[in-house]
């Protein structure tokens, strides 16, 4: 039986009566419920941050998982490496197997990890939404470390659904994790609303910076909020600094499922997602001015952006979903239906 494992804050029961109400995607996060179309007993729970006596034993008696070679049943699963330490110290599984997202930049960039190589290792498989990744993790944990697999992150595309084309123009940029590039981001909004003051320009971020006329900043919204300002939106613009998992993707794929363009900073692992020409523009790290071309080049090109947003939500239904996403993990841990 797969265990699906988050951290106690995420308050699991929670999101679930979100769900019910209509006001996120997915009953599961990241719809992983749909681990049960190939486990239909897999189950969702919450770890807490190990105990100081939960660290010490295991720093006396290490766990890791099975390599017995015997197959077993009892399998635990978690999205990233940061709630995997939590399960391998509070609620260690036969076979356990994490997601990687932040510890191939940090390692990249030369920052201390603790000890999270040795956490990973310890695990029965390593994967990564980002083909970036690959290597540096291999690299990372060693040729004698658990087996590293690449496969592509999905959304919801019932609660994104293709969405009418709004009938003023709107870019809209989302998100704020550790890689955006908010400083990019407003000196190419600013170079837009130079150019085409008519446009409504709209940002969510936790950037404290100042943002330059014309731009409004709004707080952090809801996933049902998050959806209607997509269906607002005539293009979604994001930019990144330089890293290794794909920073944006989430944002990338909602804005694709609703029938939206994207423009964001081309970064390794990205041409899974937005497809150059095809389902949105790419532009080096960095360069707000190729960023600013982009966005005003589907401004003046409704049909191209109209264009763009079909082939977005077309690569979305045939691959990307939460459905794609949850049957590759399945498989990946050996639970494939």
């Amino acid at each position: 039986m797969i265990e699906v494992l988050f951290a106690s804050e995420r308050d699991v029961p929670g999101w679930a009566a979100d769900h019910a109400a209509g006001l996120r995607p997915g009953l599961w996060p990241y719809g992983l419920e749909a681990l049960r179309d190939a486990d239909p007993e897999a189950r969702i729970a919450s770890v807490p941050e190990p105990g100081r006596l939960q660290v010490l034993r295991d720093r006396v008696v290490p766990r890791r998982a099975s390599s017995s070679g015997v197959p077993s049943d009892d399998v635990g699963v978690t999205w990233d490496e940061n709630v995997a330490r939590r399960m391998l110290l509070a609620r260690p599984h036969e076979r356990m197997y994490t997601g990687v997202i932040w510890v191939t930049d940090r390692v990249e960039r030369g920052q201390d990890v603790g000890r999270m190589r040795d956490v990973l290792r310890r695990m029965s498989g390593l994967w990564v939404i980002s083909r970036g990744q690959v290597e540096p993790l291999r690299r990372f944990v060693g040729e004698d470390g658990p087996p590293v697999g690449f496969f592509t992150f999905g959304v919801d595309e019932d609660f994104f659904a293709a969405r009418p084309w709004p009938t003023r123009p709107m870019v809209l940029s989302i998100g704020g994790d550790r890689d955006r590039d908010p400083a990019t981001l407003f000196a190419t909004l600013e170079q837009v609303h130079a150019e085409r003051p008519d446009v409504e320009l709209v940002v969510q971020t936790t950037s404290d910076a100042a943002p330059p006329e014309g731009v409004t900043v709004v707080p952090h919204v809801s996933h049902r909020e998050l959806a209607e300002l997509y269906a607002r939106a005539s293009l979604v613009a994001v930019a990144t600094r330089d890293n290794l998992h794909a920073s944006g993707m989430t944002v990338s794929l909602e804005a694709m499922a609703t029938g939206r363009p994207v423009v964001m900073t081309d970064t390794p692992g990205i041409e899974d997602y937005v497809v150059h020409e095809r389902t949105g523009l790419l532009a080096p790290v960095g360069d707000s001015a190729a960023l600013a071309g982009h966005v005003l080049r589907l401004l003046g090109d409704e049909a191209e952006a109209r264009a763009f947003g079909a082939a977005g939500r077309t690569l979305v239904e045939e691959r990307l979903t939460t459905r794609h996403l949850a049957a590759s993990l399945a498989e990946f841990v050996g639970a494939s239906a």
